[in-house]
């Protein structure tokens, strides 16, 4: 397996204390090519975001304060974890230096969905094992979801989950007709790696691999607290060893748009004869046959 990063995997490492301008300015320029409408910027100790004709997702990712939104004088602790919308023409003041993600969406915002969104601290809000958190040890918190019947809050426009990735599965959304993902970092235990590759059609075509570019179809990422990773449609991605993300998927999360390849890859390992440091990385639960979520 390479260690390197592959190309349609965009990485911003802004949990530095140099931040990482260069890598956020790429990432964020590839988004709004490929998602009309939509932008991803970064606000650095942030005490108030001015009013903008447009909606926008506000996710929290250091500090903690007392949040006001201007329309309607709403107000609400707030704290790393948690999501904030403003409508259009909102503006918000906190009482304390925070960090944020910040998410220019198209469209209005649905008149039920809530200003302050706490995963941690929302009694309708809990563990639901699933996706890329289906072991026993799972923390999986649906903040915003597509259906009604996975979650209290719903916008098509963009999701979010909170979830602890130990042993999710390798698969990827479909060029068209999917999602991209972004994963907001906020702890990686000891260990915690993602697996990525923009060798889909290689690996859907196991029986034509041959040994000699096997070891280019997997790439690793460790990463890091205050990372923004970008994952375009059609790209494999799989996260293990206890990776705590934020996920946000643009649009919304599309049940059966979750393309599992395990089974490619065992199949590559075994027809190969590929054991050890040289076996591709697979989940033994997802890769006895063709698995769609």
């Amino acid at each position: 397996m390479s260690d390197s990063t592959q190309s349609s995997l965009f990485v911003a490492r802004l949990g530095r204390a140099e931040g990482d301008p260069r890598g956020l300015a790429a990432l964020s320029a590839e988004f709004a090519v490929r998602n009309p409408g939509y932008s991803v910027s970064n606000v650095m100790e942030g005490l108030e975001i001015a009013a903008a004709p447009t909606a926008r997702a506000l996710f929290m990712t250091h500090g903690e304060a007392q949040a006001e939104i201007s329309s309607g004088l709403q107000t609400s602790a707030v704290c790393a974890g948690d999501l904030l919308w403003l409508r259009a023409g909102e503006a918000l003041a906190l009482d304390a230096p925070c960090e944020l993600l910040c998410f220019e969406v198209p469209g209005e915002l649905p008149a039920e969905l809530p200003s302050f969104i706490r995963p941690d601290h929302d009694p309708l809000i809990t563990d639901t094992p699933g996706g890329c958190a289906e072991e026993e040890r799972a923390y999986r918190r649906i903040l915003v979801t597509w259906l009604a019947e996975s979650g209290p809050y719903t916008f098509d426009g963009l999701n979010a989950h909170r979830v602890r990735m130990w042993n999710s599965f390798s698969h990827y959304h479909p060029p068209e007709g999917g999602f991209d993902e972004l994963y907001i970092v906020e702890d990686v235990a000891e260990g915690g790696k993602i697996y990525t590759s923009d060798q889909r059609v290689s690996i859907e075509a196991s029986g034509e691999v041959s040994a000699e570019s096997a070891g280019q179809l997997i790439q690793t990422l460790i990463p890091e607290r205050g990372d923004l990773i970008y994952i375009p449609r059609g790209t494999i991605h799989r996260a293990v060893g206890g990776v705590l993300a934020q996920v946000v998927t643009v649009p919304g999360f599309k049940p059966g748009f979750e393309i599992g390849v395990d089974h490619h890859l065992r199949s590559i390992n075994e027809r190969l004869g590929l054991e050890g440091v040289k076996a591709l990385p697979f989940q033994e639960s997802a890769a006895d046959g063709p698995l769609i979520k």
